[in-house]
């Protein structure tokens, strides 16, 4: 759920639109394979610190940032792409618009629903901590098959706010305004081809930035949300799959491969739980039927409020691709690590590493052998989840050294609710599993697996 955005976003929303005004004024599917892959890559915006604690600390910070938003044809194969993984924490695929097709990286958001890139040589990004000239962009002037979205078009939920309610031939074009963390973005949609290999998608809805806030990293974005202008949805699949396969928050090119399949029906070795009703006020999230936490063989004592959403958007367990480490409001936060430290207790806390970086509990393993709880999740269905402790704890130096619980949480730990999901099950948490997203059948799937 998109969070209210600061008066410094209200200020730049009313002068964006007035320059997306003044500026800009005027599908099917062919061929259809069975799945397509895309690779998939992790990435930092700008190069990491070398300071492993400096590093941590950054990829906390950016963490925190994303938790203020989040408060089958039967004649062709599936269609795959590489899947990379990126040194600021998420995954990226390439996709290519336009005719002749143009490549940019996208970042795969499961916590958002519109796919956008930096477009025209105008592109301005304000309060950044990266250089709008060093973005790549998509350039609307060198493609043939774009058209402009209008606003009086039925997909457009901005409306038309220049023209006459009664107006029939309104020239605007359709703008929007999205707000990630403590950034945004705003621009205006095009109707474009998206093109895959023996697969290409007509008019597909498409965001045209022009103008970013706060951002920090250079990449387009890739909504998988649950709407209608999410790349899956869009591309009318039934299910989409990925598996991650990176830790260590890297430019590197082993990718992995994610999977938009058009076949209904189960995946061999997959556990699936429901998706869960979404709350009127967050449409967009992929909400999981957890029943219980475990950590080793413990039982988290988490009221239930906090594991089901309400009908205000409040509670409940998301799953995120966009978020790189995982989030637990306040209370769930408090009792989850108030069992690990009962659990850990052998082991000596970094207190210093806890203030630095800004997550915690930290510990030190120089010279220890290294033993950290399962973290389970039993969903409904009976489904389970094991995250290996070595796979969910951060460490500065695989695996030994220090090493820091990677979850983030309010900064008012004492508030009894906060708004937006309790419990968020970030991209860290999936490493090394293959995760299904059934939209068909309306469920979530997964396995442990080497990626």
């Amino acid at each position: 759920m998109a969070s209210t955005p600061p008066s410094f976003l209200l200020l730049s929303l009313f002068t964006l639109f007035s320059l997306l005004f003044s500026a800009f004024s005027s599908e099917e599917i062919e061929n259809t394979p069975l799945t397509i892959t895309l690779p998939l890559t992790p990435k930092f915006a700008r190069e990491p610190s070398t300071d492993p604690m400096v590093f941590l600390q950054q990829l906390a910070s950016s963490s925190k940032s994303r938790t203020h938003l989040l408060k089958y044809g039967k004649t062709s194969p599936p269609l795959k792409t590489p899947l990379y993984p990126m040194e600021y924490g998420g995954h990226t695929i390439p996709l290519s618009f336009g005719t002749p097709p143009q490549k940019l990286s996208y970042l795969v958001d499961t916590g958002s629903t519109v796919v956008w890139a930096p477009c025209t040589t105008h592109y301005q990004c304000i309060n950044c901590t990266i250089s709008a000239k060093d973005v790549p962009f998509f350039e609307p002037q060198l493609s043939t098959s774009l058209t402009n979205l209008s606003c009086k078009n039925p997909t457009c939920n901005t409306g038309c706010l220049r023209c006459k309610a009664n107006s029939k031939n309104c020239p605007q074009v359709c703008t929007y305004y999205i707000q990630y963390g403590t950034g945004a973005e705003a621009g205006y949609y095009l109707l474009e081809d998206l093109h895959f290999p023996k697969k290409t998608i007509r008019n597909f809805i498409v965001g045209c930035t022009t103008i970013g806030f706060r951002e920090s990293y250079t990449d387009a974005m890739a909504g998988f949300g649950r709407s209608m202008f999410s790349l899956p949805v869009q591309m009318k699949v039934k299910k989409f799959a990925y598996c991650l396969n990176s830790h260590y928050f890297d430019n590197t090119r082993n990718s992995s491969r994610l999977i938009f399949d058009y076949r209904d029906g189960d995946t061999k070795g997959l556990s699936y739980t429901p998706f869960l009703k979404n709350p009127p006020d967050s449409p967009d999230y992929y909400y999981l039927n957890v029943k219980n936490l475990m950590l080793g063989n413990k039982i988290l004592p988490i009221p239930s409020k906090y594991l089901a959403p309400g009908s205000n958007a409040t509670g409940g367990l998301i799953i995120d691709s966009g978020f790189s480490y995982g989030y637990m409001a306040g209370p769930v936060y408090k009792i989850a690590t108030n069992e690990l430290k009962k659990q850990m207790s052998k082991y000596r806390r970094s207190h210093a590493a806890e203030e630095e970086i800004g997550l915690g509990p930290c510990y030190n393993f120089t010279g220890r052998k290294i033993e950290i709880p399962d973290l389970i999740y039993h969903f409904a269905g009976g489904a389970t989840m094991v995250v290996p402790g070595k796979r969910y704890f951060k460490f500065d130096t695989e695996p030994t050294g220090l090493g820091c619980f990677p979850v983030d949480t309010d900064d008012a730990k004492n508030l009894e609710f906060t708004p937006g999901p309790s419990i968020i099950l970030g991209n860290y948490m999936q490493v090394n599993q293959y995760i299904e997203y059934d939209l068909k059948n309306n469920r979530f799937g997964f396995r442990q697996q080497k990626c």
